[in-house]
């Protein structure tokens, strides 16, 4: 397999992981899971955590391909958008976002101006669709479980797992939002550990487990399957699936999901202005 160059661009204020992936025969690269700043207190959006990539991509002369988000994400705004209109490129997210939308359209009462059908992205992947970074062979694959339209990017030898897995001493994500399935997500880790045991896994967070000093965000298949805390090759299904259920029962809410996933399912646009000219975002009571 091709080996795609990765930076990675940590936030410490969500402990998201941000990625460039590019071939360095062409200089083609796709950015994984970019992030808006917002400040929950104020209502502010900010670009200051981006341009940092979008001023590494420039200085690397690299040509954007692909804007590519794992999933919608619970607890970041994409900032998508932003990227597109300052390197180009298109943005995408897996299909199965239209179920998305159609649950959270519902807790938000979009009404009928919000469509439901993956429109506000440039492209929506299917599961085993292969496409090309650059001359380097990529592949997406549906990985459910944590949101029903999760999706592994296997670029190379690189695959980007979203919140599917964190690094081994941390585990793995929460299955108790809308459409999240215990069960789904310990078939779709196994998914991943089908890849080559050499296959390099990147998280999309990284929380710095107990022990641990520093942050981290790159492990592989093997490792995974070795050491991961809550699905090693040894744990079975039903094992897996009573330890998530009990563990995501004691876990609150993202602090930033209710603006995260208003945004996130429209691809990172802002809503629409209202008649004053203002954007707003809305907070569903007891609904979450």
């Amino acid at each position: 397999m091709t080996t795609p160059a990765v930076t990675a661009f940590f936030d410490d204020a969500t402990k998201t992981v941000s990625y460039v992936v590019a071939d360095p025969v062409t200089n083609s690269c796709a950015v994984v899971d970019s992030l808006l700043d917002f400040d929950i207190a104020s209502g502010r959006t900010d670009t200051t955590s981006v341009d940092g990539l979008i001023a590494f991509v420039k200085k690397a002369g690299f040509k954007v391909e692909w804007i590519i988000d794992t999933h919608v994400h619970a607890d970041h705004l994409t900032a998508a958008p932003y990227v597109k209109a300052q390197l180009g490129g298109r943005t995408a997210i897996g299909e199965h976002i239209v179920e998305v939308q159609k649950a959270f359209s519902e807790v938000f009462n979009e009404g009928q101006s919000f469509h439901t059908n993956g429109s506000q992205f440039d492209h929506l992947f299917a599961d085993g669709e292969e496409y090309m970074l650059g001359g380097i062979e990529s592949r997406a694959i549906h990985t459910p479980g944590h949101t029903p339209a999760c999706m592994v990017h296997l670029i190379g030898d690189a695959a980007f797992v979203g919140d599917t897995l964190f690094m081994p001493d941390f585990g793995t994500a929460r299955c108790d939002f809308p459409g999240g399935d215990a069960s789904e997500l310990y078939r779709s880790i196994h998914k991943i550990y089908a890849l080559p045991d050499i296959t390099r896994l990147f998280t999309c967070h990284d929380y710095k487990a107990p022990g641990r000093d520093q942050y981290a965000w790159e492990s592989s298949v093997a490792e995974q399957k070795r050491k991961n805390i809550h699905a090693s090759e040894a744990v079975t299904e039903a094992e897996f699936v009573k330890m998530r259920v009990a563990r995501d029962a004691t876990l609150s809410m993202p602090q930033l999901i209710i603006p995260s996933v208003q945004v996130n399912m429209r691809a990172g646009n802002l809503p629409e202005p209202e008649s004053n000219g203002k954007r707003y975002l809305k907070v569903p009571l007891n609904a979450l």
